[in-house]
This record gives structure tokens, C-alpha cells and sequence, in this order.
């Protein structure tokens, strides 16, 4: 379950009627997106469609690549055949089949399920370095932006003292643990973005995402909110493989987008910034219990039950919520949607796609 609903599409004409003005400079241009297939790039792929569709008079040009080890296909075949997106199935650790010049790229590919990363450790560094870097040498002249996705992470269990987590957090990140392969990656793929600016004036920006959820993201995908979603929509009971005493500031996708989007065409070159909502920072128990009250009138109950994984909650953070003034002070960006509008947007376009949203109006 992963196609686009009723839902997705609105979330996307909502971004492009904001933010068409900010957005106007992609009019006409280039823009190479990594990891279509993804949660995050299939919404901005949706966004930069309906940019084109309602408040562009000349197409932006997306190239949009995946090799589909991850991402799901179906997910964006309603944009096959549109005459503005060029799909390429690639492997972006590979040298691209394509050429610039390209005035806009995401890199946006990547595994970034911690049950997947652990599984496949060598292949999570390859996307997040050799990928990144690939990407990085299309840079020309005449390009505008480059936004490389990293990840909130990089900061591994912060000190209670740092929580909200601001971008001068320098980490507390294990390199032999079972999360290394990812957080690392991520890690080593800022200093090569750093580089890359610093020695040829690239550009780049570095987005680092909090636990963001939403419609279209893989209920297989084994983080928190797609398995409280699957267990919904099975109705019950919703497994927590924890105590539950975790916190998570979680952000809706169309604010991570809208993040994203902002960053890409206006803050500083050479910087990270924190993508997230400050506001909704909550223990995984009051998160179950958030999905239990949206989810009315079916009845829900909440378990807790040890994993099956050995590694489940090695190096598990046990706070992470953004500081997010860097971002806001460079960008007219605040986050809109709070905890329980999102997790209600979510189950509704998992309805939508199940055929069941009608049953529970």
C-alpha cells in the first residue's frame, strides 16, 4: 500500500499554492531528484507537479531516479507519461546515464528504516557517500541549489541537556553500533558537502529531518507510525516493541516538504538545518494513544511486547526534538500541522488506498 490518494494530492496543491511564489525560480529549469520512490522525494515529485499544473507557465524539468531497492514504484506511476518528468531506474552509486546542466538536485535516495540499514549496512554507505558524491560532481556553473538529505541521527542519544537539539550539537553517535552504518554515512556525506562548497563554491544545503511521517509511506517500513497504521487498520491491537517511554517530535510531511522546499531556494549555502515541529514532542505511549483517538469508533488497545531483534534498541535515542530557529530565522518556514491533525490525515489516506474511508466517516 503505497499509491498516491486524495489525500497525498492535497497536501501537495496546498505546498504549490503557498509557496508558488517562492518557487517561481524553478520555472524552466532542470531539477534532478534522487529516490523518487521514497517517502520523502515521491511527495516532492507530487509537489513540483502541481506546481507545474496550477502556477507555472513554463514546466519545471524533473529527473527523477530510482533504482526501486526500496522505494515503491507504484507510488508514482500516476505521473507516468506527463511530458515535464524524465523517470530513469538507476542506481545512484553508479555513474549517472545522464548529463547536466541541472540548476536544481536532491539527493534524496537512501535506506533509512532502521531495520532495513541493519540488514544491509554496505549498501546504506554506499548510497549515502558514493551516491551523495555522484551527485555533488553533476554540479556546474549555473547551478543554483543542491539539497542533500541527512538525517537527525547524526546527533545519536543527545544529552537531556541538548534536547531541543540545535545544529551545533556536535553528537553522540556510536561508530561500531548497529545504527553506525546510517548515522555515520550521514555524518561523512555533510563534510563531503561542506568540501564541495568550501573548494568549489557548490551550492549545497543540508536538511536534517525529525521523525517525519504521513500518507504514503510504506506500512512494511517497520518505524513507529507505520506499524501503529498497519495495526489500525487491522484493528488492533497496536504493538509497541518498548516501554513506550521514548519521546519523538513527529512532523508532518507536508511541513518536512515545505521545509525542504524553503531551504533548497533561500537559506545560506555551506549549512545544515534542522527540519522538524518543536511542538509535538511526545512519548511513544502518548503517541499510540493519539492514533487510539483518531481512530474512533473503532476500538483500539495498545500492547507492549519485546522484539524479536536483538538490535531493536541498541543506541535507540531516548529524546529527539528539533531546535528549529536556524532554519526560521533565514526562511518564512514554521511548521502548520500539529500531532493530531497528521496522524488523522495519515489514517484517512491509508483508508483511502484500503477503499475503506467512507466506512469510518
Amino acid at each position: 500500500m503505497a499509491r498516491v490518494t486524495p489525500t497525498i494530492r492535497e497536501d501537495a496543491r496546498l505546498i504549490a499554492e503557498e509557496m508558488a511564489g517562492a518557487l517561481a525560480p524553478l520555472q524552466g529549469t532542470r531539477l534532478l531528484v534522487t529516490g523518487v520512490g521514497g517517502f520523502l522525494c515521491s511527495y516532492l515529485l507530487d509537489t513540483v507537479a502541481a506546481l507545474n499544473d496550477i502556477a507555472f507557465e513554463r514546466p519545471c524539468k524533473l529527473v527523477a531516479m530510482d533504482n526501486f531497492k526500496s522505494g515503491l514504484p507504484e507510488r508514482i506511476e500516476h505521473l507516468g507519461g506527463r511530458k515535464d518528468i524524465q523517470f530513469l531506474q538507476h542506481d545512484v552509486t553508479l555513474p549517472f546515464p545522464v548529463e547536466g546542466p541541472f540548476e536544481w538536485i536532491v539527493h534524496g535516495a537512501g535506506i533509512a528504516s532502521p531495520t532495513f540499514y541493519r540488514r544491509f549496512p554496505l549498501e546504506t554507505i554506499d548510497v549515502n557517500v558514493a551516491g551523495l558524491r555522484n551527485c555533488l560532481d553533476l554540479t556546474r556553473e549555473g547551478t543554483q541549489g543542491v539539497l542533500s538529505m541527512s538525517t537527525s541521527e547524526i546527533y545519536g542519544d543527545p544529552d537531556p541537556k541538548s534536547v531541543p537539539t540545535s545544529e551545533d550539537y556536535r553528537g553522540f553517535v556510536s561508530c561500531t553500533g548497529p545504527r553506525a552504518c546510517y548515522d555515520e554515512s550521514k555524518r561523512l556525506g555533510e563534510t563531503l558537502c561542506v568540501a564541495y562548497h568550501r573548494l568549489y563554491g557548490i551550492p549545497v544545503k543540508m536538511i536534517r529531518p525529525f521523525n517525519v511521517y504521513g500518507p504514503g509511506q510504506r506500512l512494511d517500513d517497520r518505524r513507529i507510525l507505520p506499524d501503529l497504521m498497519a495495526g489500525a487498520l487491522a484493528g488492533g491491537p497496536l504493538v509497541l516493541l518498548s516501554d513506550g517511554k521514548a519521546t519523538r517530535a513527529f512532523c508532518y510531511i507536508r511541513d518536512e516538504i515545505r521545509g525542504m522546499l524553503y531551504a533548497l531556494m533561500t537559506a545560506p549555502a555551506g549549512e545544515a538545518y534542522n527540519v522538524g515541529n518543536d511542538r509535538t514532542e511526545v512519548t511513544i505511549r502518548q503517541l499510540a494513544e493519539v492514533v487510539c483517538k483518531v481512530a474512533r469508533p473503532q476500538p483500539l488497545t495498545v500492547e507492549l511486547r519485546r522484539s524479536e531483534e536483538a538490535d531493536y534498541l541498541t543506541d535507540n535515542p531516548q529524546r529527539r526534538c528539533p531546535d528549529i530557529t536556524k532554519l526560521t530565522a533565514c526562511t518564512p518556514w514554521r511548521p502548520q500541522v500539529d500531532l493530531e491533525e497528521g496522524v488523522a490525515r495519515t489514517l484517512r489516506s491509508y483508508r483511502e488506498e484500503a477503499g475503506k474511508e467512507s466506512a469510518w466517516r
